[in-house]
């Protein structure tokens, strides 16, 4: 699933990977901005992390329990998604479409409207 959401991540336009901080985890960002990582937990399992609005954050927490708050990262603005079976692969896309989308919200009008005329 890892090559899955990797290559999911790099469809949205502008996505690039970065490994800013060594070997892990890797970083998929949009216009310089990060909107996921990709690391394993000590080879076990899979994780990311994915922006998301705090409401929709606490939600997914309480209704999922592979989702909890943003390891190493702001808890109120920031999932950690646990790849361990129990989350269809279209949620997690679906969390994944939503850490982008509030990313590229976040851009000057100008990036926005260079990103989107790249499709």
């Amino acid at each position: 699933m890892k090559n899955n959401i990797i290559e999911y991540c790099l469809t949205k336009n502008g996505a690039s990977k970065d490994y800013p901080f060594g070997f892990e985890p890797l970083v998929i960002k949009v216009a310089g901005k990060i909107f996921a990582f990709i690391f394993e937990d000590k080879g076990e399992h899979l994780r990311l992390n994915l922006k998301c609005d705090p409401i929709i954050a606490e939600n997914l927490r309480e209704q999922h329990e592979a989702v909890r708050p943003g390891y190493h990262m702001n808890k109120k603005h920031w999932n950690t998604v646990t790849i361990d079976g129990t989350l269809p692969e279209s949620d997690v896309f679906e969390m994944i479409d939503h850490s982008y989308e509030l990313v590229v919200k976040s851009l000057s009008k100008s990036l926005r409207e260079s990103i989107n005329e790249k499709n």
